[in-house]
């Protein structure tokens, strides 16, 4: 298990989870709330007893996205920039994880 605790549901080594176990699933999300990693918005729902905050805007410049292959931490602006691929280890991050984006991250959508 990573040396970032990543809590959740059945969590792998590369932060895996019961909900999300393709090879690309390898990343993980800090929420506001609880200022913990999980893997998917599921797993934090599963095991915590609040409503999940999604990482402010505002907070941007600090980490919050976890490479579960190598646990480099990334500001979501490097995530996004990334295009889907961690840019310490090259391994491929799951782009459906955009659907449901604005549970990890405030974006312009979860702002309105």
């Amino acid at each position: 298990m990573s040396e970032t605790p990543v809590r959740g549901v059945d969590v792998g080594s590369e932060t895996r989870c019961a909900h999300y176990r393709t090879d690309l699933d390898v990343v993980a999300f800090k929420f506001a709330c609880c200022e913990q990693y999980y893997p998917c918005y599921r797993c934090h729902e599963a095991v915590t007893d609040h409503d999940a905050s999604p990482w402010p805007r505002d907070r941007f410049d600090e980490s919050s996205v976890l490479c579960g292959v190598c646990e480099t931490e990334l500001t979501v602006p490097e995530y996004l920039e990334a295009e889907y691929r961690c840019p310490s280890c090259d391994a491929a991050f799951n782009p459906g994880c955009r659907a449901h984006a604005e549970r990890y991250y405030e974006t312009d959508e979860s702002l309105q």
